[in-house]
């Protein structure tokens, strides 16, 4: 069997990288005071319908199923436009990430595909020139230093030198959305139309990751009045965005991983409940059912009588930093025996402190 072309599946590891990167990026976004939104994964095909000039042949169109002709997003751009129109907002700061589709050929190895994540910051709302827009910048720069990705150039364009460009070849005004197709086919960027190519070097190989930035704030959204299409009364609303080009991101730090053979925790256990001796199920049942309800992530293997030695094994495996022991004398004593994995230090702490040091030993 083969997944769909363009698409592929994450293995636990992978997706633990993966989100270390959406936490890292929406860390960011809430730092900057954005609020979240989120839209429909299909959009009335009118709606995407010759927005994306020769590109909307790369829009996935749904069979009719009773009434509506439906399409898959392309991007968040054009949702979020149709969300402001709709809902007459002059004034938002949001960010959106979600999946979005495109009929292109995919490349896989460069982190292109027909199924993908697009993770959007935008302000929306008429204010002093160039604050926003600066905004942006400092948020491109804080994701990319978090991330470790190593050197990076942030280049900026205005969108007015490419109409300028335009004009002086004698481009009329209908063919502006071609030209910046074209544009875009030259190495997959932006450049000038969406104002800000990041480049990052890893290992000696540059690889591209764009991060669109319009430094034109006027024009954003309103490239040919984007929101004024959506709005009954034609209003704009100027914006300003930037959209981190994830998939290239993870691209990198999967590579870079595999390089490393570093190892990457799949889950974010804290201490794996075990016994020392047999017929001690619903001890161990009971103690972390215990740790449960306080909040402490914790495991326990699904056997009846496991080997204290398969247990902590399962934890040297899997990274579980903490092992909590429940033998019958410790339950005559009141006390659980705690294991430090790493070191192999054991400390008996009374069964009603417990929730408390592992909370301390965790944190460290």
């Amino acid at each position: 069997l083969l997944s769909p072309q363009g698409t592929r599946d994450y293995s636990p590891k992978q997706m633990a990288i993966r989100e270390r990167v959406f936490n890292a990026i929406i860390s960011c976004f809430k730092r900057h005071g954005a609020e979240v939104i989120d839209t429909p994964v299909f959009e009335l095909k009118e709606t995407l319908t010759g927005k994306y000039g020769e590109d909307s042949k790369l829009i996935y169109d749904l069979k009719d199923q009773g009434g509506e002709l439906l399409s898959l997003r392309y991007d968040l751009t054009v949702p979020f436009a149709r969300y402001l129109a709709m809902n007459k907002i002059t004034n938002i700061k949001r960010y959106h990430i979600a999946k979005v589709y495109r009929r292109d050929n995919p490349a896989m190895t460069r982190g292109r595909y027909r199924e993908f994540y697009q993770c959007d910051f935008d302000i929306a709302g008429q204010f002093d020139p160039m604050i926003p827009d600066a905004e942006c910048l400092k948020i491109v720069h804080e994701i990319l230093s978090d991330l470790q990705l190593g050197d990076f150039l942030i280049k900026v364009n205005d969108r007015r030198i490419l109409d300028g460009m335009f004009a002086v070849c004698g481009v009329p005004d209908s063919k502006f959305r071609t030209i910046c197709s074209s544009v875009d086919k030259l190495d997959k960027v932006w450049a000038g139309a969406l104002g800000c190519t990041c480049c990052c070097w890893s290992g000696g190989e540059a690889l591209s990751l764009w991060a669109a930035v319009n430094m034109c704030q006027e024009n954003w959204l309103d490239y040919d009045g984007l929101v004024g299409m959506f709005d009954p009364k034609g209003r704009k609303v100027p914006c300003v965005g930037v959209s981190i080009g994830i998939e290239r991101i993870f691209s990198i730090l999967e590579q870079r991983v595999e390089a490393s053979e570093e190892k990457i925790r799949t889950t974010e256990t804290q201490v794996l409940v075990a016994s020392a001796q047999k017929k001690l199920l619903e001890e161990r049942l009971k103690l972390i059912a215990e740790l449960w309800d306080a909040g402490i992530k914790a495991e326990v293997l699904y056997k009846k009588n496991p080997k204290l030695l398969n247990q902590l094994q399962y934890c040297e495996d899997t990274g579980i930093p903490l092992v909590a022991i429940v033998g019958e004398q410790e339950l005559k004593d009141g006390v659980v025996k705690l294991r430090v994995v790493a070191t192999r230090e054991e400390v008996n702490v009374r069964r009603e402190s417990l929730v408390e040091e592992i909370r301390i030993r965790t944190s460290r």
